[in-house]
């Protein structure tokens, strides 16, 4: 008996997409924790401005960053702060809260609708991006975490 081989040309990868000042951004699924509504943060004394604080997650202290701050875009209205939302991610064996404006649905993207960054994309931006996918009118910047958090601790 003959096995027929598979022809699994399709390749997707899954994306929880978030919010931050206006512009969609896709985090790898497989790196997400945890998503959490609005914390309680504890401010770290002399941590570099993204760096909003601590909070703590079942029992684990976990460094809060504001992803706003990281790509130096206009700090959130003090009335929409406790409407923002967290994505918990780890990293080196820690976690940390990526403090986001929205959290959107996870999408499965084809592989082959993802493109490298645009030449015009804002060179913080495209730091911290792996590349970009085109959605209906709309583009989505993959967040490449260990970058991002790297240049924290940079």
């Amino acid at each position: 008996m003959k096995q027929q081989q598979l022809d699994i040309s399709y390749r997707s990868k899954d994306y929880l997409t978030v919010m931050i000042a206006g512009q969609r951004f896709g985090v790898p699924v497989l790196q997400v924790q945890d998503v959490l509504r609005d914390q309680r943060v504890t401010k770290i004394p002399l941590a570099p401005p993204e760096v909003a604080g601590s909070l703590n997650l079942r029992g684990r202290i976990v460094t809060a960053i504001d992803v706003r701050r990281k790509l130096g875009v206009e700090e959130r209205k003090q009335d929409a702060e406790r409407d923002n939302m967290s994505v918990v991610v780890e990293y080196n064996h820690e976690l940390y809260s990526l403090i986001i404006d929205k959290v959107g649905d996870v999408l499965s993207l084809d592989d082959s609708s993802f493109e490298k960054n645009p030449g015009t994309l804002d060179p913080v931006w495209k730091d911290i991006s792996l590349g970009i996918y085109q959605l209906d009118g709309e583009l989505m910047v993959v967040m490449d975490v260990p970058k991002l958090l790297n240049s924290v601790h940079a």
